[in-house]
């Protein structure tokens, strides 16, 4: 069936205040989104106290990745207690197209993750002392787009699993090969031919790589727009294939 463009966004934006009404009353989650990776910047500033210049290397590239696997570990466990308790068969019911119903999870935690990279950019430049080379605006908009693009990877995930915890398991398979790949302990670069294929390949590469270059290069590079459109080229296919995986439960 086809829906109007007006009721496509009226579509979009019915999801996203259902959803963030659900979060009003969840404060939990609300927390564990906004202060998890202020906590996770903070221990990592007193791990490395007393060595100099560690926290100024990794602060910037964990930074893109903290946004990431929270973002991630919500909205998969988030979307999949919908699925169960029945409430994504009732929206797949609706004229509504897929993408739209996606889209107003995406502008919901949106809300979110454009708080939780205020949140994290004011602590991390204002409070641990974290440098940056480029406009502190580029680096909000780039851990902004690395949470969106953990809330893509789960939204596509939670597609995959049955339960709850099942959800929860997938973060390793997931989130682990990145982690290793893509460039915190070896850069990229360094790397043989099979191993910088994949971590080319990975998105958790490209969000590292722009929030250590807004860190370390002054203005906006070629480089780093290479990197920021990457991100968002990564997070709409999540997106998009995502909605050819959400299927209801019942027929």
């Amino acid at each position: 069936m086809t829906v109007p463009a007006g009721r496509e966004a009226r579509t979009v934006f019915a999801t996203a205040r259902r959803v963030l009404g659900q979060l009003a009353h969840d404060l939990g989650t609300v927390a564990l989104i906004l202060a998890l990776p202020c906590v996770l910047l903070i221990l990592l500033r007193w791990v490395f106290h007393g060595v100099p210049g560690s926290f100024a290397r990794a602060g910037p590239q964990l930074f893109g990745v903290f946004p990431l696997i929270v973002m991630y570990l919500v909205a998969s466990v988030a979307t999949l207690r919908e699925r169960v308790n029945g409430t994504l068969d009732r929206l797949l019911c609706l004229p509504m197209r897929r993408l739209d119903l996606l889209l107003g999870y995406v502008v919901a935690f949106g809300v979110l993750a454009v708080a939780q990279a205020g949140v994290a950019t004011g602590l991390a430049v204002g409070v641990l002392g974290m440098r940056v080379a480029g406009p502190v605006w580029l680096l909000l908009l780039a851990a902004a787009l690395d949470a969106l693009l953990g809330l893509a990877l789960g939204l596509l995930t939670s597609a995959f699993a049955r339960t709850e915890f099942q959800a929860v398991q997938y973060l390793p398979a997931v989130i682990l090969p990145q982690f290793l790949l893509c460039g915190l302990f070896v850069p990229p670069e360094a790397m043989d031919g099979t191993l910088r294929l994949l971590a080319d390949t990975m998105p958790m590469t490209y969000a590292v790589q722009a929030t250590s270059r807004i860190a370390t290069e002054p203005g906006i590079t070629s480089a780093l727009l290479a990197d920021l459109v990457a991100v968002t080229a990564f997070l709409l296919a999540c997106l998009i294939l995502g909605a050819f995986t959400l299927r209801r439960r019942t027929p």
